[in-house]
């Protein structure tokens, strides 16, 4: 239940169909992708950096949790209103502010979806690299609040790499702007990076300075299948160690494949247990080169075959169809994005068969080899106690040996809710504490996205 006096100065500037407060019209912004409902009490629609300031010194005011809100399509609980309040749906500030294709800049708002960025970039040979597999329903405010990556991330990086600058509005109220407009400075403390991935605890962004890159002339695509799990992950290795770096190279193994088949059924060889998606761009003369050493590399006694691929456009619309996929399935499924360093990619998908096997557990992964970055997907049961104790049992353990090998338990989707129990995993307890006060100095009454990110201090 909100204030009576915050709800009248709410009404008083925002008409009806920017303030929500009906319980049916909320609704929409009580879930994301992780399938938890957490109603809030009104939902808020701001155009301006100007009504997020004046929205942000109320809720502080009144000390009212605000959680800022992207189009809901993470996976971690990361925009969900868990103790009420209101949601903050930046949907509506949907404008690219200026295309610099001289400095390879866009400067947009954060409700700007990742794929109008694209088209906006396009036309004068750029484009921004973070590709999401939402990238055609996800806003930039929610790629930068969780740090988003993607398949090109092996060779571009994440959005941590792709923005320049911020501007934003603290738990306190107050505008703050970071770094700057050229891709070198170091003047003061890295704000950008520190807000990047802070899943709205920190600040609301409102606007965001994206360094493009050129579009590669020419892109080509090879397709490795092999008839067991030790062989693919070898050529992983094998490749990331060439000099020649791929701009994307996808792993899917015997689960995923299956899915795929029942998607796509004569696109896969039967026999294939695991199978690499490998992306090159670059120069003519460039790709020929990497195809060469990339073919080379996965050669060994459980490849079945590795070639160029003619159709890179149906090998990405079958990878991307896998989470759709796997919903239909298993809608209550345990999704996880660990990282793993690349050379121990082998000791962990073993590791993981070791353990899906042992709590006898349907298992599925797929993800960004080059990377690292495995998506771990335990298809369970949610009615089944039993199965869901097994299962939990399993991702402890999973998490386990992703630390044991110097990983890291999220990539790509940030900690929100669904992590925070596990963060002590990877963070000790006096950084975990410098974190708390960090959020401390920029929202002193924890009002933003409050309970995220850091687990409940024992």
């Amino acid at each position: 239940m909100l204030p009576a006096n915050l709800l009248t100065e709410l009404q008083r500037t925002f008409p009806p169909d920017r303030f929500y407060t009906d319980p049916v019209d909320c609704y929409s912004y009580a879930y994301d992708n992780s399938r938890k409902i957490f109603p809030p009490d009104a939902v808020l629609f701001p155009l301006t950096t100007e009504e997020v300031h004046q929205i942000v010194s109320l809720c502080n005011q009144y000390h009212v949790p605000l959680i800022p809100r992207g189009r809901g399509t993470g996976t971690a609980g990361g925009s969900l209103p868990e103790f009420g309040g209101i949601a903050l749906s930046m949907e509506r500030m949907l404008n690219i502010i200026s295309v610099d294709p001289a400095n390879r800049i866009i400067v947009a708002e954060p409700g700007v979806l990742n794929q109008a960025v694209q088209n906006a970039a396009k036309p004068h040979g750029f484009f921004w690299p973070p590709d999401p597999s939402s990238a055609q329903f996800s806003s930039i405010g929610g790629n930068i609040a969780t740090g988003a990556g993607g398949p090109h991330a092996v060779k571009y990086g994440t959005t941590r790499e792709h923005v320049l600058g911020l501007k934003a509005i603290t738990g306190m109220g107050d505008l703050i702007t970071t770094g700057c407009y050229t891709t070198k400075g170091v003047v003061g403390y890295d704000l950008t990076r520190l807000l990047i991935g802070s899943e709205g605890t920190l600040a609301v962004i409102t606007e965001a300075t994206l360094k493009l890159s050129a579009l590669p002339s020419t892109v080509a695509g090879i397709t490795a299948h092999f008839n067991d799990l030790s062989s693919c992950t070898q050529a992983i290795v094998n490749i990331m160690a060439l000099p020649q770096l791929p701009s994307a190279l996808e792993f899917l193994d015997a689960g995923s494949l299956n899915l795929i088949r029942g998607r796509y059924p004569d696109m896969l060889p039967v026999h294939t247990h695991a199978m690499l998606m490998i992306e090159v761009d670059g120069s003519d003369q460039d790709i020929s080169t990497s195809i060469t050493a990339i073919l080379e590399a996965c050669r060994s006694d459980g490849l079945i075959s590795a070639q160029q691929a003619n159709d890179t456009a149906a090998l990405w619309q079958a990878r991307k169809a896998l989470s759709p996929l796997l919903k239909e399935i298993a809608p209550k499924k345990i999704n996880e994005d660990v990282v793993v360093p690349v050379s121990t990619l082998p000791q962990f998908l073993a590791g993981l068969k070791r353990l899906s096997d042992h709590y006898q557990l349907h298992n599925v992964n797929f993800g960004h080899a080059g990377n690292g970055n495995i998506h771990v997907n335990l298809l369970i049961n949610p009615d089944d106690a039993e199965e869901v104790s097994r299962a939990e049992r399993c991702l402890d353990e999973i998490f386990d040996l992703v630390i044991k090998l110097r990983g890291t338990l999220s990539g790509e989707h940030g900690i929100g809710s669904e992590k925070r129990a596990f963060v002590t995993k990877e963070i000790d307890r006096v950084t975990l504490d410098l974190m708390r006060n960090i959020k401390q100095i920029f929202d002193p009454n924890n009002i933003l996205n409050p309970g995220k990110i850091f687990p409940a201090k024992s």
